[in-house]
């Protein structure tokens, strides 16, 4: 997938310090909005599954790992 061009407001003073200092506010700016999503990806999953989440670790509570009597460590 290509780039696209977006619109951002951003603080003149923050604006300002990056033009300073040369840094390239879009690369920095997609870095950011990236993580941004993977962490609200992360946490919607964990929200959408924490039923089945819970079950699993009250088994494993419960009965110990699965397969745990196969490991050779």
């Amino acid at each position: 997938m290509g780039r696209v061009k977006v619109n951002l407001t951003l603080d003149a003073n923050v604006a300002e310090t990056a033009r300073a200092l040369g840094l390239n506010m879009s690369r920095l700016a997609e870095a950011a909005i990236s993580e941004a999503s993977r962490v609200e990806r992360n946490r919607l999953w964990r929200a959408e599954n924490q039923e089945a989440i819970t079950t699993y670790a009250e088994e494993v509570a419960r009965d110990g790992l699965p397969l745990s009597h196969l490991r050779s460590f």
